[in-house]
């Protein structure tokens, strides 16, 4: 009985992105996901994993409709992982909202099976905003995209690390 309960615990656990790199396929699409208090940005890499892009934003009103749209994304894009953005305290440690992700994670791996980790995201929303407002986006669009381009930035992080 314990034993079963040591395996479980096991595979619930995050893998680090060097983990992540030895687990996927080459030529498997990633996506990325910022979970943040009423919405969802989901983004996905080309198969080349050179460029995110923002794919969709989701309500964050039902857990089991979030998984059944992931399963789909994930099937009909050849994703082979997934980078879920990681709210880190500015000094690096983890908080209230670490947690509550990380939580939201392993009930994703619950019902997904496929490799999933964590990347800091410690201002990406910043990040994402700035980079429309470079675009000479109107306010109204930023904030309609922000969570999927938020998702796009952290993943964008992740691809340009895992080319290292």
């Amino acid at each position: 009985m314990i034993i079963r309960s040591i395996i479980i615990i096991e595979k619930y656990n995050m893998i680090t992105i060097d983990e992540m790199k030895l687990k996927i396929d080459k030529k498997s699409r990633l996506l990325g996901v910022d979970l943040g208090s009423k919405r969802i940005g989901i983004s996905i890499c080309d198969d080349k994993r050179m460029i995110a892009t923002p794919f969709k934003t989701v309500e964050k009103n039902d857990f089991y409709k979030f998984i059944s749209e992931l399963i789909m994304i994930i099937k009909d894009n050849n994703i082979g992982g997934i980078i879920v953005g990681n709210p880190l305290n500015m000094d690096g440690s983890s908080g209230q909202s670490s947690q509550s992700v990380k939580d939201v994670c392993k009930n994703i791996q619950k019902n997904i099976d496929i490799p999933l980790c964590l990347w800091d995201e410690r201002l990406s929303t910043v990040g994402a905003f700035n980079i429309t407002k470079q675009l000479d986006v109107n306010v109204s669009k930023k904030v309609k995209n922000i969570d999927k381009n938020a998702a796009a930035f952290i993943l964008q992080g992740a691809i340009d690390y895992l080319k290292n």
